[in-house]
């Protein structure tokens, strides 16, 4: 059964206006405001296959730079689909046989290692500046406070044009 995937473009620099109408000659999209990021909908029987069809229509009209799913599929994962230069393809395949493993799965690895370890400093990096807030302030009044800015923010959210 074929079925729409929602396709994330990030591009390598704004698209111009030019860029951007012939693009969506190939494909419906929507653009961001700084003309960086585009959402399309793709029809394929996978979202692998989606991520393929999308970046050879559009490769050759902007430049894009990484294609994502914008839902994540049945595992919880976000498919990624990046183009390596030649000198990066090679030392990708020359690690990978090092390791035993096929170049999908150590760059799939490596991106999991690093956005897993991303998460690790955001996380202590956090608790640093929590601590460091509870020496002068109670619980209760941080946590007063961080309602009150969540709140906010939800506020002006709704309620911006």
């Amino acid at each position: 059964m074929t079925a729409h995937h929602a396709v994330d473009v990030t591009l390598t620099r704004p698209a111009t206006l030019r860029e951007l109408q012939r693009a969506r000659r190939s494909v419906p999209l929507a653009v961001n405001a700084d003309h960086t990021r585009l959402l399309v909908v793709q029809r394929a029987k996978s979202p692998g296959r989606a991520l393929r069809t999308v970046r050879r229509r559009l490769e050759a009209q902007l430049p894009i730079d990484v294609l994502t799913t914008h839902y994540q599929d049945g595992n919880g994962q976000i498919l990624l689909n990046v183009t390596f230069s030649p000198t990066v393809q090679s030392a990708v395949r020359h690690t990978a046989a090092a390791l035993g493993q096929r170049p999908r799965d150590f760059v799939r690895d490596a991106v999991t290692t690093a956005l897993a370890r991303r998460d690790q400093e955001r996380s202590r990096h956090l608790t640093v500046q929590l601590e460091s807030l509870l020496t002068e302030n109670s619980a209760e009044e941080l946590l007063l406070c961080a309602a009150d800015v969540l709140n906010g923010a939800r506020r002006s959210r709704v309620t911006s044009p």
